[in-house]
């Protein structure tokens, strides 16, 4: 497959030029159409649109240059090989033939010339846009298309990547700075070659109250792992509650109704190997089901309803579960949860069978969120909103009075940080989606967030880069 894409890539345009046109085509067409507005938002758009036309233009021109000038390099340089072959089947003639004239004009004259120009188009240098020889590069590529795992990660140093793990998952997930260390000791250990092969890469319980990341840090593991955080499959315990429906996590025997469906969590590792597996709230689960996880945690396989094996040694599982959260919400801001691990795992010891807990890698306490890690989660939830906006041209700024009044009225000690998304969409989506809907929010807008007493307020610009220098041209609050 390697060998074909590549000679597909000698025959026909690279594919790094064919979407740099695709591209100048849809700018082309976006053009036509902000030429016929007349509002400053889509004035300034064009400006935009022109100069990034531009430069992709100017771009595509150099790179097909270039492409055309390696394509014929490579063509010379494959001329050329062809003649040495020839060259040399024809000397291995003469020789046999006794053609003692020819087979020296062969010898001395015509292959040490070519020798020589295959050396000089060697020494030229390997091409960029296109190669005659299949490498590490493109055999990872392929496999990375096989088996969903990113082929930046494949070829990624181990060492480095792992040894910057805390740090990546930091960013997404904030004040659980323990549980995010644990889980990545677990993993190293895994990738260090210190732990049998044939298990999972890592299996976790997580414990805390509602909304203090659990969740989150299964998806942060999921795209730290394979690069896309939705690499997860997700089994809500709540649904296995009874005897009968334990059967659904493997596919029904032979003879019953669903035979033929498979189970939901053995087909979902079977056809998607690499992936994070979440069983949420564990402790609502039918006792049979711990029957299951023993084999997956002790041997990394499970076989389905059809006689199948599936390997769950390259799977990451983390169980999630309240138990025991009432200790952690008690706690004052900034307590270490270890003051109370001792009374948390007496809860999680009188629900889970001793062989279960014993399967784990570790079994993680969550803290419960005080008003500064709030702070924190409130800047990545706005990132999430500027992501939204972006699309529309729109940009959104808050000052740290704005910062500072979403994370009071988004902190609960009870329910993490839950509430403060409920906060933000009641106070800045709301208000964003009416502005936009009824004009006062244009594309190429950008808008002011700040506090004022116990309200938002909004100010309106013309252009992001008009933000800091023009006064803003219309202003809203909301209480």
């Amino acid at each position: 497959e390697a060998s074909s894409r590549l000679r597909m890539q000698v025959d026909s345009k690279p594919e790094e030029i064919d979407e740099l046109d695709r591209r100048i085509i849809q700018l082309k067409i976006e053009r036509e159409a902000l030429k016929k507005e007349k509002d400053q938002g889509s004035k300034d758009r064009l400006e935009k649109l022109e100069v990034e036309l531009n430069q992709l233009e100017s771009k595509s021109a150099d790179l097909t240059g270039q492409w055309k000038a390696e394509k014929e390099k490579l063509n010379a340089a494959q001329k050329v090989t062809e003649k040495l072959d020839k060259a040399r089947i024809e000397l291995d003639k003469a020789e046999r033939e006794g053609n003692w004239s020819r087979a020296s004009e062969l010898k001395y004259g015509v292959i040490p010339e070519l020798e020589q120009k295959h050396k000089e188009a060697a020494a030229a240098g390997r091409a960029n846009l296109i190669n005659e020889e299949v490498t590490p590069d493109d055999i990872a590529s392929i496999v990375s298309r096989w088996t969903g795992i990113p082929v930046d990660k494949m070829l990624e140093g181990e060492r480095e990547k792992l040894l910057q793990m805390e740090t990546k998952l930091q960013q997404r997930v904030v004040g659980q700075e323990e549980a995010v260390r644990a889980v990545s000791n677990a993993i190293r250990r895994s990738r260090a070659g210190l732990q049998d092969p044939r298990r999972p890469i890592g299996s976790f319980l997580f414990l805390g109250p509602t909304g203090v990341g659990k969740t989150e840090l299964t998806k942060a593991l999921a795209e730290f792992l394979f690069d896309d955080d939705t690499a997860m499959v997700r089994m809500d315990m709540s649904e296995y509650m009874e005897k009968h429906s334990v059967a659904r996590l493997i596919g029904a025997p032979p003879g019953y109704v669903g035979y033929e469906e498979g189970g939901a969590l053995t087909e979902a590792v079977r056809r998607r190997p690499y992936q994070v597996v979440l069983f949420d709230e564990i402790e609502k689960a039918h006792p049979d089901v711990f029957n299951i996880l023993l084999q997956v945690l002790d041997d990394g396989r499970l076989t389905d309803g059809q006689g199948r094996t599936v390997d769950f040694s390259n799977t990451l599982l983390i169980m999630t579960s309240n138990l025991g959260s009432e200790y952690l919400v008690q706690q004052a801001d900034g307590a270490d949860v270890s003051e109370v691990r001792e009374q948390v795992m007496n809860v999680v010891r009188s629900a889970f069978r001793p062989e279960f807990l014993n399967r784990l890698d570790e079994i993680l306490l969550f803290a419960r969120l005080d008003r500064e890690k709030i702070a924190g989660i409130v800047t990545i939830q706005l990132g999430s909103l500027r992501k939204l906006l972006s699309a529309q041209h729109i940009g959104l700024e808050l000052d740290d009075a704005a910062r500072h009044w979403l994370a009071e009225k988004g902190y609960d000690p009870v329910y993490g940080a839950r509430p403060l998304k409920r906060v933000i969409q009641t106070n800045i989506q709301n208000k964003l989606a009416e502005m936009i809907l009824q004009g006062e929010v244009r594309e190429g807008a950008s808008v002011q967030v700040s506090a004022d007493k116990d309200q938002l307020t909004f100010s309106v610009h013309d252009s992001p880069a008009q933000t800091q220098e023009q006064p803003p041209a219309k202003r809203k609050s909301v209480a």
